[in-house]
């Protein structure tokens, strides 16, 4: 079976279509991928054929300064994310549909997989099901649905509890609306009309999630809110990690269970500057003997880290996480998605520090499901992190619930769901009952006040 992966050009949205990736090459499918140049040789290292997406699209997300330079020095927000969501991912739709037709025509894949940011797919989830392959998409985030207590996503606001939180949330929505998610959606509608498809019905994020013929969730129904959900949703798990894509350190013995090990991390997105969390949980926890402070740097040197680095830390440019998590026993992260999932599927608790890309509503779901802290903040102080780990490391109710969200993935055979999804795929007829909602889609203009539900349609996950 021929198929394509397309990713955006982000370390957190490639791995987890990497390690699918290998599931699928180990089965004998011919698989090709399309992303960002700087992504190559990671992408050829697991067998698969490379295609460079087209300029206007092949960019290095990871260099903010070539793409939307101010959101290094914008302070988290709505203008952030409007400016983010427009730039890094609405803007290169023309150059990523492009670069999918272009694929297309020379493999012609069966199935196409992307993750649930490549917005690239939309003109072809718009357009008629019988001219395209079947579409699978990752959410290698939070689930982009609407939440039934109507809290926007990207606010990190917990499930609302009382009539008085709702009227809250309805009013964060209706500025979530009007400053980010019109602007986006008549920014990509734009671009969608000259392509001769759309506009969008509900919001873009959305969208992915309803058109898509599947959309596979990377993380177990207890980390995710409770709400009704398309049928399009599966639960999947977190991939495998890539294993011994680097080796142990040199201190590699030294996590002989003689101390508690914190693994520190900013991920491989939001550590330009690791004075905001790596740096002062070194400082917090460098009077802690009996600690054994790990810090990685997700790809940076690591003298890029503040000093001066305590006695007790261990640093590192990259870790092998299939190596590091099973020896550690508390992550401190932003809140990365991928990082937090894979730290779940270890037993591991958290305490989360982060307000950037999703990480809000990351860490806001660290709480709710009590397998952790989240400190609401992106620059904590060192105080309040030595607080918090050493409340993760002394409750044991953190570790429980950590302990029973790992048994939850234990529960998923990751590799099998996926296989199985793309073997049902790969067979799916042409879904005429499908088309009416697929057209809907495609004509309904975007209701201009979205602070309730768009659709009051309702399925519950099957």
């Amino acid at each position: 079976m021929k198929i394509l992966i397309a990713s955006t050009p982000l370390t957190g949205h490639l791995n987890p279509l990497l390690a699918i990736g290998r599931i699928l090459i180990a089965e004998g499918h011919e698989l090709a991928f399309l992303s960002g140049s700087v992504l190559r040789s990671r992408i050829e290292a697991i067998g698969a054929k490379f295609h460079a997406l087209p300029k206007g699209a092949d960019y290095d997300l990871h260099d903010f300064d070539s793409v939307a330079p101010e959101l290094k020095t914008m302070a988290p927000g709505l203008d952030w994310l409007r400016v983010a969501l427009e730039r890094m991912f609405v803007d290169p739709v023309p150059a990523q549909h492009e670069g999918l037709q272009q694929v297309l025509r020379a493999f012609p894949a069966d199935i196409v997989i992307g993750d649930d940011m490549f917005f690239g797919v939309v003109p072809m989830l718009l357009g008629p099901q019988s001219k395209r392959p079947s579409i699978a998409l990752c959410g290698t985030s939070i689930l982009h649905w609407r939440r039934e207590d109507g809290a926007p996503n990207f606010a990190g606001l917990p499930p609302a509890t009382t009539q008085e939180q709702r009227d809250e949330y309805a009013a964060i929505a209706s500025q979530h609306d009007t400053f980010v998610y019109q602007p986006v959606a008549d920014r990509l509608n734009r671009s969608l009309q000259k392509l001769g498809v759309g506009p969008l019905s509900m919001t873009l994020l959305e969208s992915l999630v309803d058109l898509a013929d599947t959309h596979l969730q990377l993380t177990v129904p207890s980390f995710e809110f409770p709400r009704d959900m398309p049928p399009s949703v599966r639960f999947v798990g977190t991939p495998p990690i890539i294993p011994k894509q680097v080796a142990p350190p040199s201190w590699a013995h030294e996590l002989d269970g003689s101390r508690k090990v914190v693994l520190v991390t900013q991920g491989t997105l939001a550590n330009h500057n690791f004075g905001l969390l790596i740096g002062p949980t070194l400082a917090a926890l460098a009077n802690e003997p009996d600690l054994l402070v790990v810090a990685t740097a997700g790809g940076r040197p690591v003298e890029a880290i503040p000093g001066p680095i305590p006695r007790n830390a261990r640093l590192a440019q990259y870790l092998p996480f299939e190596w590091m998590l099973p020896r550690a026993d508390v992550l401190v992260t932003n809140g990365g998605y991928g990082s937090v999932n894979q730290a779940l599927s270890f037993g591991l608790p958290l305490v989360g520090a982060g307000l950037t890309e999703d990480k809000a509503d990351v860490n806001a779901r660290v709480a709710w499901s009590g397998v952790g802290i989240n400190l609401a903040t992106n620059q904590p102080t060192p105080q309040a992190l030595r607080e918090a780990v050493r409340a993760v490391l002394d409750k044991p109710d953190y570790r429980l619930r950590a302990k029973r969200m790992a048994d939850e993935f234990g529960g998923i055979d990751t590799r099998s769901e996926i296989l199985r999804i793309v073997g049902q795929l790969a067979h799916r007829p042409t879904a005429e009952a499908d088309l009416p909602r697929r057209q809907a889609n495609a004509v309904r203009q975007l209701e201009p006040q979205l602070a309730g539900p768009v659709s009051k349609s309702r399925v519950s996950i099957q």
